[in-house]
């Protein structure tokens, strides 16, 4: 890795566009994943017998290691090098298709008995577990890399280069949108998921002999130690007890054994920083939860909730997902005018607010007007994540990789642990009170027994029991399920109100001390003096 500088803001030796464009199709993969995912979730119910809570576990698996992979990587990507921490992604991403393309060979031959078939399903879910599991960890890996990356390439304007970097997630949507519907509804799944491996050879083969940027934090001197002050202690036992919350229920740890191995992390980090963290850091890190189940947590779930109305409309379910994708990519693309205008917290407050409305549109929408409502909620998850991204660049660049990538860590620990078991839990919860209120004696059938989530106890319903019911009962059986989905859906509305309020109080506050501005370190200046003023060194909050 190259420490010289050519006196731009670039170092020597790096490419800085043909760097960018490699990191914005790595970022395309970690998309990938996540769409096909989406749109298979259904065949996989089907083929092993998932609960709807079983379903929205393996939404949060593939999204919650990314979690582990990017806060661990963040603490040691500036010594261990970006080209290394590629190669481990671009394993991850290879292994976890041939994971999960395997899980239907645990399933038992024709004839099995019931208890075969069952385990058969069991270590099935695991296969599945486990691949996107892996794939979770690539993706995390990538954004540990390319957000310090890109932020130190446009050091100037960072919040506008992260809006156009991450419209490599919505671009990834749309166009593995495009491939998996074209591929056709009776595709056997697992081809389907091979469609990773296009975009990772793209990004493998682009990063080939490739030299990365000295992050700015180091280039400035900053010490590791005041990296890790940023964060503080309070950071550290917001993404330990998400962390270790997640990780205990999968290897079946009791509370204590929780409470132990959290408590030795924390005080570890506490021991040696010796330092909070900054209070305002913290503020957007508590923001960022609601934020990440408002656009990710929805989205892992939007093809299935919107799959009745759709279907109406003779429409693939997962268009929706593609369609608000394709409105995040062309934006982000012109994010830097309108960060211009209504500055950073300004977009954000109008994008939550833009958000919620949009989610109750969804719930309470029909036929055409559903195309209506999901344009406004495309336009409101929009500039979410990058314009958090840029705003916490902007405000603590001495925390570096560390800051910058925890945050993003801590919204998809929010989604894996909370946000996708939450919205499979309201159906399961809704289903079983409407069809025990409705339908009692269909209720009796096909309810199962009593299963434990984070949310504490539910009773799905068993599909094939489900499968075998008279069409009329079926029939009221799909109603319930229709009605659960847009009750989810409209249970999320609340998330992006609570953020609305919290943006609101940060613009109140910056006003009270004479506007946003961006901290800079020595050598940088914040091109915009609109917004990014920069002030050297720390500042309020």
């Amino acid at each position: 890795m190259s420490n010289g500088d050519n006196g731009s803001g670039q170092d020597a030796g790096v490419r800085q566009n043909w760097l960018f464009w490699a990191c914005f199709a790595a970022l395309v993969t970690t998309s990938f994943g996540f769409i096909v995912r989406a749109m298979v979730i259904g065949d996989w119910a089907k083929q092993f017998n998932l609960s709807e809570t079983q379903s929205g576990e393996i939404f949060g698996v593939g999204l919650w290691p990314f979690a582990i992979s990017i806060v661990l990587f963040s603490l040691v990507i500036d010594r261990i090098g970006y080209g290394k921490a590629m190669v481990f992604a671009f394993v991850c991403h290879v292994a976890s298709a041939i994971i999960t393309v395997c899980a239907p060979l645990m399933l038992p031959g024709p004839g099995a008995d019931a208890t075969a078939l069952k385990a058969g399903q069991d270590a099935g879910y695991w296969m599945l577990y486990i691949g996107n599991f892996v794939v979770a960890l690539g993706n995390g890996t990538v954004e540990a890399v390319i957000n310090p990356v890109v932020a130190t390439m446009y050091s100037r304007e960072k919040t506008k280069w992260l809006n156009i970097l991450h419209a490599g997630w919505p671009g990834g949507l749309v166009l593995g949108g495009i491939l998996a519907i074209g591929m056709g509804a009776q595709t056997d799944w697992r081809y389907k998921v091979c469609l990773i491996f296009l975009p990772t050879l793209v990004y493998g083969i682009m990063l080939l002999g490739q030299k990365f940027p000295v992050q700015e934090r180091v280039k400035a001197g900053v010490p590791y130690k005041s990296m890790l002050q940023e964060a503080g202690i309070l950071g550290a036992v917001i993404v330990v007890t998400l962390m270790v919350r997640e990780v205990g229920r999968v290897f079946s740890w009791g509370t204590y054994t929780q409470l132990a191995v959290g408590a030795i992390l924390v005080l570890g980090y506490g021991a040696y920083v010796k330092a909070l963290g900054r209070l305002m850091f913290i503020f957007l890190v508590i923001i960022m939860m609601p934020l990440a189940i408002t656009e990710l947590g929805t989205d892992s779930w939007i093809t299935a909730l919107m799959e009745p109305e759709m279907a109406q409309l003779g429409l693939p379910a997962g268009l929706v997902l593609v369609y608000t994708s394709a409105i995040m990519m062309i934006m982000r693309f012109f994010a830097g005018p309108i960060v211009h205008k209504l500055s950073p917290l300004g977009l954000l407050a109008v994008s939550s607010l833009v958000a919620a409305l949009g989610l109750v549109a969804l719930s309470a929408s029909t036929g055409v007007a559903i195309l209506l409502a999901a344009t406004l909620y495309g336009f409101g998850k929009t500039f979410f994540w990058p314009t958090m991204l840029g705003v916490v660049s902007e405000r603590f660049p001495k925390g570096g990789a560390l800051t910058l990538n925890s945050i993003s860590g801590v919204g998809m620990l929010t989604v894996g642990v909370v946000g996708t078991a939450l919205l499979g839990n309201i159906q399961d919860k809704t289903i079983d009170g409407r069809l025990q209120e409705k339908h009692p004696e269909v209720h009796a059938k096909i309810i199962d027994a009593e299963k434990m989530s984070v949310f504490g106890a539910y009773s799905p319903v068993n599909q094939q029991k489900v499968d075998r019911l008279p069409e009329a009962e079926r029939t009221q059986v799909q109603t319930v399920r229709d009605e659960a989905k847009k009750a989810a859906l409209a249970g999320v509305a609340g998330f992006p109100v609570f953020m609305l309020v919290c943006y609101l109080i940060l613009i109140l506050y910056f006003r009270a001390k004479g506007g946003y501005k961006a901290e800079v370190l020595a050598g940088h200046e914040a091109k915009d003096e609109r917004f990014t003023g920069g002030t050297e060194g720390p500042g309020e909050g």
